[in-house]
């Protein structure tokens, strides 16, 4: 079982940055494939983006590309999501999730782990 913590959500204005961050406990965070998700009031989970365990690949959802990018530091069991050019449609609970599976998940139910979420509010 892995623990997920994220951190470095906050209030910004529109078309400014945010770095989110995840800590995982355990030293086998570079066996799992990781990935951010997030949820804004009175709708589903949607898919940001994801990144397999060296790093090597990355994918993005559309509604983000260009503008966040999703790395990690298996030395340091943390994922990050530099957010920038932000919108006010990016407001949102934003959650890291984890699984061992191989490959790059989309979609929710492809994650076992997940973390509490981290508020993300873009004022315009």
């Amino acid at each position: 079982q892995v623990q997920l913590v994220e951190s470095g959500g906050g209030l910004v204005q529109a078309g400014g940055s945010l770095r989110l961050s995840c800590a995982a406990s355990r030293r086998t965070f570079s066996s799992y494939t990781m990935a951010w998700f997030r949820q804004a009031p009175g709708k589903e989970r949607e898919f940001v983006a994801t990144i397999s365990w060296n790093g090597g690949n990355t994918y993005y959802a559309d509604s983000v590309k260009g503008r966040f990018t999703i790395s990690r530091d298996n030395a340091k069991n943390t994922l990050y999501l530099q957010m920038n050019s932000l919108k006010p449609e990016d407001t949102a609970v934003y959650y890291c999730a984890a699984d061992v599976k191989d490959g790059l998940g989309s979609q929710s139910r492809w994650y076992a782990h997940w973390g509490q979420g981290t508020q993300v509010t873009v004022s315009s």
